[in-house]
Order: C-alpha cells, then structure tokens, then sequence
C-alpha cells in the first residue's frame, strides 16, 4: 500500500472518530474537505447546507475560496439555472459541468466564476437515507475537465460523508435541546422536582425544592426522604413512595419538617421512572399547601363561626336584579322561621310587611345601588306572621376585579332591647309611682307650647300641692301615701281635656298644663273641680283618708317668660293659697311679676355665688347686758354681688336659698367657713369665744346633718363646746320627737344650740321643757315694744323668769338704746346683742375689738 493510500485510510478513519466523538461540525466537515483534497489535489471542494425555509443553498465558510466568491454563494436558489450545485439540489442527482462560462444555468455568475478562475464545476446532491436533501458537495476545477470514474466514486463519498456528519450533528444538537429543554423546565418548574432513588435518598433536586425544604440540593443529595418529614406522616410517606417505586402514580399529602424546624404541609405526586421497561428510581412533584391548609381550617372556623353565631347572617347575589339570597345561617332560620331551602333563591323582601318602615326600606334599597354600608333598623315579619325589631347591617363584597359580587348581612332581633329603650325613655320622662310624666317632661312639654304659642289662646300651668300630705305619710305609712298619690294622679287624669297635660312635679306636687284657653272663669272651673274631687275621701285599704290640694295658677298671656318662670310663679301663687288656709286656688297676680321676674334671675345668680366663692362671714358680738364683756360671736353671712355689691340682704336671699334648696349647701359653707375662721381666731386668744351659727330648719332635718357638723368638726378642728347652734321653731313642724333625739346626739358631741326668734312662730311653752336647750334668744320685735307696751314687757320678764328656772340664758336681740339695754339689764337678761354694741362686720375688724365694750360706744 502507497503512502497515499494509507494517508487516505488514516484521514477518513479519523473523520469517522470525530463523527463518533461529535467533534464539532466545522472542524469535521474540514476534515472531509482536506481528505478529498489527498485523493483529488489541485482542486476546489465546496459544501454548501440547504436552507429549507428560503428553499436555498448557503457556502459554508472556508479559506479555499475568496470572500467575493463567499458572498456570491449565499442564497443560491435550488433551481435547473442556478449553477451546477442548484440543478443538482434540484434533481436530487450529480450535475457535471464541464466549462462553466458555457452552461447557461451559470449565467448570473459568468463574471464571480471567471474572477475566481473556476471553469468545472461538479456536484452531488447531500442526502439522507430518507432522501432528505441536506445540501450539496461540489469539486471546482481551474480547467474544463470531465470526471473519471474514481472521481466520482470519490466525489459520492465525500458526500456520504458530509450527510453522515450532519445527520449525527442535527441528532446531537437535537439530543440536546431535549435535554436542556428538560433541564430547564426541571430547574425553573414552580413546584418542587426532585428524583429517588429506589432506595428513596435523593438524587437531584430544582430549586423550588430547595425553597421548599430549607435545604440546598447539595446537603439533599443522598438525603432520604424521611428525615425531611415529620414522625408522625413518615409510615404514610414511606408507604407512598413503596407504590410508586413498584410502578404506581400516586398522590398525597404530608407533612415535611424545614430545615428551621418549621412544619409545613405538602402536595405530593410521586411516580416511577423506567428506562427499557425497568424502574431505576421515581421521580417527585410537589408543592407547599400550608397557606391552603391553614384557609381551610380558616374558613372552615370562620363556617362553624358563622353558623353558630346568634346573629341571622345572610348573603345575597350582586349580579342577579332580585339579589337573591344565596346562604342563611342556622340563626337567621331561628330569627325569621324561614329554613335555609326556604329562604335561598328569594330576595329579602319577604320579611317586610305592613308595619316596615318604608324610609328604612329605601334607605335599604339606595345602600344596595350604591354599594355601600348599610346600618338600619326596621320592623321585619317571621314566616309566621309576626313582627320583630331587626338591627340590620349589610356591607358589598368585592372581588379581585373590584366589582361587586355579593352583600353580606347581618340581622339582629333586638325587640327585647327596643322595649328596654321604651322603657328607660318612658322612666326618664315619667314618674314611676303614678305613670304620670315627670318634672323635666312637663318642662319640656311647656317649652315646646311656649316655642309654638300663637293668638288663638294663653298657657296657664297649675301647681297642686296636697295640704297635710307629709304627716300622713309619716304617720301611716309610705304605703299608704303612694297609694294617695297614685289615687290623686288618677283623679287628675279622669278630669282633665285630652289637650291638658298632667304630670307629677315632686313628692306631693302635681303640675297641670293648659294650652289655648280663652277664658278666665274656664280656668277658675276646672280649678274648682279639682278641689271638689280632690277632696273626696281615698279608701286606702279599707281606711278612709281625708286630703285637700291647695292650687297655684299662672298664666303667660301678661308675661310670657320662660318654662321655669311660668312654674315658679304657679309655685308662688301655691305657696300664698297654702299661707290663707289650704284647699283654695290662688292666680299669681300680674302686678307682682316683676319682682318674681328679680327672684327668678336671683336664684340664677344665688346658684353662680355658691360656685363662685361670692359669700362671706360678718361676725356681730354678743355682750354680757350688765359689763359689755364679749361672751360670743354670731355667723352672719353676707353676699357679694358681682353687680350688686352689698345691696341684697339676708333676709332677701336667705328665704329664696330656702325656697330653691339651695340653702343646704349655703348653710353647709356658712357652718365650716364660720368654724375654720374662729378657730384660727381662738388661736391668737387667751379667752377663746364661741361662734353661734344659725341653721334653716330644712338643713336641721335634713338626713346626714348630725353627719356633716362632725365632718365639720374634724375637719376644722374648732372645740365643740366653742360651737353653738342657732334653730328656729319651724324645725317643729313636722314633730318634736325626732329633733328631741337629734339635739341630745348634738349635745352629747358637746355641741349647744339654741332655740332663735322665740315667740314669734308657733311657739309653746312646752317646747321649754322638752327640748335640749341651753339658750333662748328673744325677738327684737318684743325688745322694740317692751318700754312702750306693758303686754310685751310682761311677756319677756316671762320668759327670762322662766328660762331661768329651767337653767337657759337669755339673750335679746336688736339692743339700739341704752334705755333697752338698761331695762333688760334690770329684769336679769343675761346677754345682748345689737348695734348699741357693734354691728356686724368682717373678721379682719372683729380682731381689733376689745374683749369690754362699752355702751357708750355704739357705733
């Protein structure tokens, strides 16, 4: 064999390697190039590839031939006139073309043909087995030639070749786009990939798996499988995975554990992977479900929630124009009587009847168009007829697209609250003992008739007093008194038009209203009516009681005025029929309106100077009658008005504090402010003085008084025998008993009191002997007329000569003269008080007295 030869054999022995080593394309098809080039020297071979898309032939690249010529044989048609090498792509078969400037198919490249020094051309069709046309192998020649018969055989089997080459190429690259295909769609799926082994470790993972797990694929590999799941699902895991490594798909769930310990629930598929009928391993999807597990058992909470709450919950289709109801809890079907296959598929106007409140209805119906909130309450119906108060609230639900899908409603049966609300709104306005409206409804009865009064007729109120109601109700009973009241209102309401309002003001006073009266004499009747019935006996469990009601009647036609001025008159005009005998009517005279207009601006002001600190203590001495020695001090108060100044006297506000119940406090304040001082001032004495402190009758009696004057005491840290008590003898009004046993308690604390203004009240010489009493004060009335009237002065020697027997002193108050004192101090009164000594004055000048002051010095 020539060295030729075997040159050729080695060359094409190794063309084959690289096809087998598939070696890349360019450097193999060189390789068929240059071996051609040993069997054929001075030669030109050409490859050119098939473009089936353009139905064209394309020159690979090479050095052999120049870039004109490159260019020229691109995009060569496969056609009979496109040269040699696109008739026999054409054809299918080899084309010989002996001189290339005289075949007419080489037309269009004569001129590329003879610069490039080419005159033959010979090619072969590049074809595979199937007769696939793949592209052509050509050999140009630099002079007309014809081929021979090796040539030939050489030329089909460089074509051979390149086929071969190209074919294993495109399975190659076709091989690995499967498989980087397959990679990529293993390494980018969303969900967990991963292969097993069959004995269940590991072998490969994407990264979704890893997102999954925690864990890298690395620290996975040739990981099993069960020690990524939790105890409890592994024998479930186990058994999976024991099926699908016998040749089963199959899908489940379980429980892996992340590599930070947090457990999460997984989506499994697990199937076999068999190559040639053998099962070498199974293959895994998987996904995470611990976000739809946990809405699971949230809205599987949020059923049993829902269907166990007591509210009716119900929701209804947006998109249908009835809004059908689509689902009703167990609640709504006990609310309504409607079952859920009752009630789904109908709108919810089946709960509303005669009675629904056609406002709340549209307010309803324009939440619905709108597509809002929804808080009303309206009277619905259950399936049987009847009616029931529903709170009902109903909110739009939208979906991703933002449009709304459906209205979700809850109702509430709160007929039992709205009877609550009726009846806290009916004890706010009424009295609960008559069921007649209270005080503050029939105030605002009146100022809603004042606001509305016109021409055709004049407001009249009425106030009715019972005459003796308290004694009664102490004597026989609270019983027995509400039953009076009770029969009273009844009595009231029997005789009154459907226009007069009745109501019960306070304890034993009823208020009338009249609207649009014409006539006096029409008023002044039916007050006569009331006097008549009213007077009737009452059977009070078998025992008659007697009672009367006195009337104060107050018209707004003179003075129109306010609500409370129009009641405070008809109080007035009470307060005068009660004062001229009881069981009369009194009108409150036109003529005295202006100064109960002043009384009424003055309990304004009255209430304000309590909270305003506008009061103060003025202390007037109290002398031994013969010496003029300081013996005590009297709290008086003193008001100073913002505009008035000093100009409002005691005896002009003291009796409206009293009137108002605003002397409790004021009395209060007097008692501690009157304390506080004097015992400050005793601090600085040698020879302290008691303070003497008047007390209303209505602050004596009242409960918790004996309470206070020790809070008073404490708190003040006065000495209680340095305190003495100033009461009338109203405080007797209403029994001797109780007020005996409060003057004992007040003595045995240390604290004295004495008994004022004797002589002029309802004064009895019993009061003497009973009551705990260590000083009696004799009205200045009796010391004005005692050197002029023998009756007066044999009246006061009485007193001080009886006094004096039962171990009192005797004071005397309003000394001017010094005959008045002189005389007094004849007949053994023991002290006196008076401007002959000193007026009252303030605190600051009460320290600069002497403890002697003398006569002679009155100011």
């Amino acid at each position: 064999m020539s060295d030729i030869e075997r040159s050729v054999l080695e060359v094409q022995q190794e063309i084959h390697e690289r096809i087998a080593r598939h070696d890349p394309l360019e450097q193999t098809l060189d390789a068929i190039v240059d071996w051609v080039g040993i069997m054929m020297p001075r030669t030109l071979v050409a490859i050119m590839r098939f473009h089936p898309n353009t139905n064209s032939l394309r020159l690979l690249p090479n050095n052999r031939f120049s870039d004109d010529y490159f260019w020229a044989m691109q995009n060569v048609p496969v056609s009979e006139d496109a040269g040699t090498c696109g008739r026999a792509a054409f054809t299918n078969k080899l084309v010989i073309t002996k001189s290339i400037q005289k075949d007419p198919s080489w037309s269009r490249y004569h001129n590329i043909a003879k610069a490039e020094e080419v005159h033959a051309c010979w090619s072969t069709p590049i074809l595979t087995s199937k007769r696939e046309l793949m592209g052509t192998f050509a050999i140009y020649h630099h002079a007309p030639v014809t081929p021979t018969a090796e040539t030939q055989r050489y030329l089909t089997l460089g074509a051979a070749l390149v086929a071969l080459a190209m074919l294993r190429h495109r399975d190659t690259q076709g091989l690995q786009a499967f498989s980087e295909h397959h990679q990529a769609l293993f390494d980018n799926h969303p969900y967990g990939l991963y292969t097993f082994g069959l004995d269940g470790c590991f072998q490969s993972c994407n990264a979704a798996m890893e997102r999954i797990t925690g864990y890298t694929a690395s620290h996975m590999h040739s990981l099993h499988f069960n020690l990524c799941v939790e105890p409890d699902y592994q024998a479930q895991t186990q058994a999976a995975f024991d099926r699908a490594r016998n040749g089963e798909a199959i899908t489940y769930e379980t429980r892996g554990i992340h590599a930070s310990g947090q457990l999460y629930f997984i989506d499994v598929t697990n199937f076999p992977v068999t190559i040639r009928g053998k099962i070498i391993g199974v293959y895994g999807i998987c996904r995470d479900i611990t976000d739809r597990k946990n809405q699971d058992a949230e809205l599987r909470l949020l059923k049993r929630g829902i269907e166990a709450s007591p509210n009716g919950i119900v929701m209804a289709d947006a998109r249908h124009p009835e809004m059908p109801m689509v689902y009703a809890n167990p609640a709504f079907s006990e609310i309504t009587g409607y079952t859920h296959s009752e009630i789904v598929g109908h709108s919810w106007h089946v709960l509303h009847g005669e009675n629904t409140s056609p406002e709340a209805v549209e307010t309803i119906e324009r939440g619905l168009r709108h597509q809002t909130e929804i808080n009303v309450e309206l009277i619905n119906y259950r399936k049987d007829g009847t009616s029931f108060w529903n709170h009902l609230r109903v909110s739009p639900v939208f979906g991703d697209d933002s449009r709304c899908t459906h209205f979700i409603g809850t109702q509430q049966d709160v007929t039992r609250q709205k009877a609550q609300e009726a009846q806290i709104t009916f004890q706010a306005t009424h009295d609960l003992l008559t069921g007649l409206p209270n005080e503050a409804s029939f105030k605002k009865t009146l100022h809603d008739a004042l606001a509305a009064h016109d021409e055709r007729g004049s407001l009249v109120a009425m106030c009715l007093g019972l005459d003796g109601f308290k004694p009664i109700n102490k004597e026989l009973g609270h019983p027995v008194g509400d039953q009076i009241l009770m029969t009273i209102g009844q009595r009231l309401t029997a005789l009154i038009m459907p226009k007069v309002t009745v109501a019960r003001l306070n304890g034993d006073e009823f208020g009338l209203l009249v609207p649009g009266y014409t006539y006096r004499n029409d008023v002044i009747q039916l007050a006569e009516r009331i006097l008549e019935h009213l007077a009737q006996p009452i059977d009070v469990n078998g025992q008659m009681v007697h009672i009367s009601v006195s009337i104060g009647i107050a018209c707004n036609g003179a003075h129109p005025g306010a609500p409370q001025e129009l009641i405070q008159f008809s109080r007035l005009a009470l307060e005068r029929a009660k004062r001229q005998g009881r069981n009369i009517w009194q009108w409150y005279s036109s003529h005295k309106i202006e100064h109960s207009r002043n009384s009424v601006n003055l309990r304004h002001d009255l209430h304000a100077a309590l909270n305003e600190n506008q009061f103060e203590i003025y202390y007037q001495p109290l002398v031994d009658a013969v010496t003029g020695r300081m013996r005590s001090v009297e709290a008086l108060v003193r008001w100073h008005h913002p505009a008035r100044g000093m100009m409002i006297s005691p005896g002009e506000f003291i009796p409206l504090a009293e009137q108002t119940g605003q002397i409790v406090p004021l009395g209060l304040w007097i008692l501690r402010q009157a304390c506080a001082e004097m015992a400050d001032f005793n601090a600085h004495r040698e020879r302290a003085l008691p303070v003497a402190v008047n007390i209303s009758s209505l602050q004596f009696i009242r409960d918790g008084f004996l309470d206070d004057v020790r809070r008073v005491l404490n708190e003040t840290g006065i000495p209680p025998q340095l305190l003495e008590l100033e009461v009338t003898e109203s405080v007797l009004l209403d029994g001797t008993a109780p007020v005996i046993e409060l003057m004992e308690t007040l003595k045995t604390l240390g604290v004295l009191v004495a008994l004022d203004d004797f002589g002029t009240g309802y004064s009895s010489l019993s009061y003497l002997r009973d009551l705990p009493v260590h000083k009696v004060k004799l009205d200045r009335s009796f010391v004005e007329k005692t050197a002029t009237d023998h009756r007066f002065a044999a009246i006061v020697q009485g007193v001080i000569t009886m006094a004096h027997h039962m171990d009192m002193i005797v004071v005397a108050e309003g000394i001017e003269t010094r005959e008045q004192q002189q005389d007094l101090a004849r007949r053994h009164c023991d002290i006196l008080q008076g401007y002959l000594f000193a007026r009252p004055m303030p605190l600051a000048e009460l320290k600069k007295l002497p403890d002697l002051l003398p006569v002679n010095t009155a100011k």
